[in-house]
């Protein structure tokens, strides 16, 4: 049974994953939401966009080559890019989610998820990012 969660109508979100498969399957269920998501292969290349600003919720891997999730997290943050961020990963510990919840994550799901734990963290972080829009006339750096 499919929980009901509230999703904006135009919700920008953007998924990052060196794994292409996983990129193409997350789409595919924010799809299913009514929203579409844009996908990068690393956190280099959402850097490199320039449209680190452009998104609503940022469901980020929190390992991949190069430049990791936490990384992304951090220069964001620095960035003072206030995008709610949803980690993913199959190396799920206390010690990878205290980091990333420490850091700002919305949440951090172990690999594989479920639909409606993805569903719920999208939620929750399209919420938090309208808390955020109200209060703030502020873009990235």
């Amino acid at each position: 049974m499919r929980e009901n969660y509230t999703v904006t109508e135009g919700a920008r979100i953007s998924v990052v994953d060196d794994d292409e498969s996983m990129r193409e399957a997350v789409k595919a269920l924010i799809a299913s939401m009514g929203v579409s998501a844009e996908d990068f292969s690393s956190a280099e290349a959402f850097l490199n966009s320039g449209r680190s600003q452009a998104f609503d919720c940022l469901i980020l891997d929190f390992r991949m080559p190069g430049l990791s999730g936490l990384e992304l997290q951090r220069r964001l943050a620095s960035d003072n890019c206030p995008v709610p961020i949803v980690f993913m990963t199959a190396h799920y510990g206390e010690e990878v989610r205290t980091k990333a919840m420490e850091a700002g994550a919305i949440d951090v799901l172990s690999k594989p998820f479920t639909e409606q734990e993805l569903f719920k963290a999208v939620g929750k972080s399209l919420a938090i990012h309208k808390e955020i829009a109200d209060g703030s006339d502020e873009k990235c750096n």
